[in-house]
Formats: structure tokens, sequence, C-alpha cells
């Protein structure tokens, strides 16, 4: 008999385990923290379930948006909805004065095709960059959507008695916008997200595969890279494929280009400092075997620490792309970066600092983590910006597996242990109690 899928489990069973772990941070776990939880448990699988099950892509999301702004009301609140396309943002005043929190979930799926064989698995498929594909939550933004909203039942139901208020945050596009169009965290800012709200602090997390389930990751300052597109697109001639010489072949001054520019990195930048990363995602030239094409697109990212590292790759990669090229005859047009990109997400140091020992309260000091740096971007960053932020990770992968051989996030494979579920629940819950009455 196999055993039961751990996403099956029971709410209650799920998070026996949790409570084995956090046994000894228990005294310091906020006692409302721990009733709540048990109280909205099996509503957060539930929404988390319906939302896996019915993804939308970014700037696409109106049902998840419009489920969101019905539960919301469903608790009493007066969302407004429609800010950045599809987000959705409510106030939850409190009985008392105190300080202001904002609370940040993502609502947006990916373009892959599911490979979970979960009994509520997405069987959604769209048009995708001119193909067809499945849609997946395969990031996890159905989790932080259905935490978030079990986040805002808990607090409604202690209003009276809360210092202080909290916006809560369902965004839009966290993934990036379709090409042509705008959307997420920084849409939201520039229609006025904060203009009659700023808050003191803001708290977002990221459920993460690489962590085990009931752990917790976080760092002071720098956590999560910035992330820019390129496009360079090298022009030829075009011929016969029998003859060469009669153009100008961007097929070979392409992958000469993709040769040179390993260098900018692994030559020239000082990556003992930070970390930074130049990788071609996608190459198109040509449609038939014996023809040479006229042109060659190639797009990629950069992933970089630091301004100055970021820019001086900005200019190595144009100058690598033009010089190539023309040394092989063509030309090439190189948008470098092709748009705005994420900056890179930094918690605030003091207000981690401050934050930590509620984290730890949840999971226990042990099961609190220093991750790495990460290579992975976040549009979160540009609330960070803005505000003092603290950005975390909660452990998404469950007991027997490695989480270093697990799915990764943005996987067709991607599988949540829904205790994490309950971990982010806790520890949104006791961050934000914590920080409004002053004890954080």
């Amino acid at each position: 008999m196999r055993a039961p899928h751990p996403s099956l489990l029971s709410p209650l069973l799920a998070c026996a385990g949790l409570f084995a772990f956090s046994a000894a941070a228990q005294s310091s776990v906020r006692p409302e923290v721990d009733a709540a939880a048990r109280r909205v448990q099996a509503d957060v699988v539930a929404l988390r379930r319906d939302f896996h099950q019915h993804p939308e892509l970014s700037n696409r999301e109106q049902r998840t948006a419009a489920k969101v702004a019905e539960h919301l009301r469903a608790l009493g609140l007066t969302p407004k909805t429609g800010i950045a396309r599809h987000g959705v943002v409510a106030i939850i005043e409190g009985g008392k004065p105190g300080p202001r929190v904002a609370l940040r979930a993502d609502m947006d799926a990916l373009p892959v095709t599911e490979q979970t064989g979960l009994p509520f698995a997405s069987k959604v498929t769209t048009t995708f960059a001119g193909q067809t594909t499945g849609v997946m939550h395969a990031c996890g933004h159905d989790a932080h959507t259905g935490i978030l909203l079990g986040v805002a039942d808990a607090l409604v139901a202690m209003r009276k008695d809360l210092p202080g208020s909290v916006m809560l945050v369902f965004q839009p596009s966290e993934e990036g916008a379709p090409v042509g169009e705008t959307g997420g965290a920084s849409v939201m800012l520039a229609e006025g997200l904060f203009k009659d709200f700023r808050p003191d602090a803001m708290f977002g997390l990221h459920v993460f595969s690489t962590l085990p389930v009931g752990t917790i990751g976080v760092r002071q300052g720098p956590l999560m890279a910035a992330s820019d597109r390129f496009n360079i697109v090298i022009k030829g001639r075009q011929t016969h494929g029998s003859r060469p010489w009669g153009g100008i072949d961007p097929i070979v001054a392409a992958a000469d280009l993709v040769s040179s520019a390993q260098t900018i990195v692994s030559r020239r930048t000082d990556v003992s400092k930070l970390p930074a990363v130049v990788s071609f995602g996608s190459i198109h030239g040509g449609i038939r075997y014996n023809i040479i094409p006229d042109q060659v697109e190639l797009v990629g990212t950069i992933r970089t620490f630091d301004e100055g590292v970021r820019a001086a790759i900005f200019k190595d990669l144009k100058n690598v792309a033009e010089h190539v090229s023309a040394a092989h005859g063509a030309t090439a047009v190189a948008s470098v970066p092709d748009g705005e990109g994420n900056p890179v997400t930094a918690n605030d140091p003091a207000l981690t600092a401050r934050m930590r020992p509620s984290l730890e309260a949840v999971v226990g000091a042990a099961n609190v983590v220093e991750p790495s740096l990460q290579m992975g971007a976040e549009d979160f960053s540009y609330y960070a910006r803005e505000v003092p932020a603290m950005f975390f990770f909660v452990g998404a992968t469950g007991p027997g597996i490695d989480p270093v051989a697990a799915p990764s996030n943005h996987s067709p494979k991607f599988l949540l242990d829904e205790t994490a579920l309950d971990v982010g629940l806790r520890a949104m819950l006791q961050v934000t109690l914590d920080y409004l009455h002053g004890d954080g």
C-alpha cells in the first residue's frame, strides 16, 4: 500500500511535526497566533488548493483577484481592486493607536505544464509567446495568497485589541508582465499604493523548495539578486547555405558572441565580493537547414547584487555584442538592459535583527537559518526601496525528501508540503503582531 501523498494529509496531522520541533520555542509564541492558526488552518489549505487548481498568468489574474476580494468582503473589509490591473488592497484598522504595517502576497502563476499528479493539479492551458502551454502555480504564489487571506481572517477577529493598522497587498504580475505590458510591484507603487497609507514596515514571504518544511530562511541586507533582461539582434546578410561567402553569417557571429560573453563574469567581474551571472536563455535565427538567415536574436538575463557591477556588465555586454559582430562583418543592435528590471531585494538590517526572534518563536532558533545569496529575483524589492522591509523564505520540501534534489520552484514537479502553509501563517502573524505591539 502506498503512503498517502503529503499534500493529502489533514492539516492537523501535517503540522504535528511542526509542534514537535518548535516545542522549545512555544513559550514565546503568542497564544493568539496559535489559536488563530488552528482555527483558520483548514480554510487556508482549501483556498490554496482552489488557487492551485485555477492558476492565472501575470496580468491575467481576474478570477484569483475576484476570489480574494470576495473573501475580504466576507471578513467585513472594503478592498480596493483593479490596482495595476488586478491588484487587491485592503486595510485592517486596529481598535487602538499604533504603527502601520503592510503585508504582501503575489498571485500570478507560470506558463508551466504541471506534472505533480496531485488530485487538485492544474488542467489549465493557454497560449503564451505563440505556443500552447499549461499554466501552473510552480512557484508557490497560491500558497502566499492563501496564507495572507488566513492572516487577514486572524487579524480581523482580533481587530478591537489590535494596535495600529495593517495593509494587505495582493499583488499581480510578480513573475513579470507579458512583453509590451507593465505590471507588478512597481506599477502598484506608481498607481499610489503608499499615497494614503505609508507603512512603517513591510513583510513578505516565499515558500522555497531548497529548505525543508519547518525551517525559515532570512538574512540582513541583500537576499535576492537584481534581475535584468537583455536583447541582442545580430544582423548579417542572407545567402544559400552552400555558399556562405555570398553573405554574412549571423549564426556564427552569435555563437562567437555567446562564448565571448562568458568572460564578462569569469574575467572582468570581481565575484570574490558578490556573485554575478550572465545567461543566454533563447537564441533564434533561421527557418530552413540550407539558408543562412539575415539575423539572429539572442535574449537572456543578468543577475547582480551591486549597482556598479550591474552597470559595468551592461556596458561590457553591449561592447562585446557590437565588436564580436563587427569582427564577423555583421552588426549588432543590443538592448542592454531591455526594459525595467528588478532591483536587489535587500532586507532592512535593523528591522530584520528586530524581527528574527519572532521567526524563531514560531519554529525554534535552530530552524531559522541564514540562506546564501539567491540569484533569483523578486519585485518585493520595489517596496523595500520605499519603506523598511523584511522578506523571508519558508521551507516547502517535505520530510524524507532531500531539499537539494527536490524539484525546484518553477519546475513542473514543484511540490509544496502543505505544512508550509501553517508555518507561513504563524510566522507572518507572529511578526505582524510583535511589530504592532512593539515587542519585536
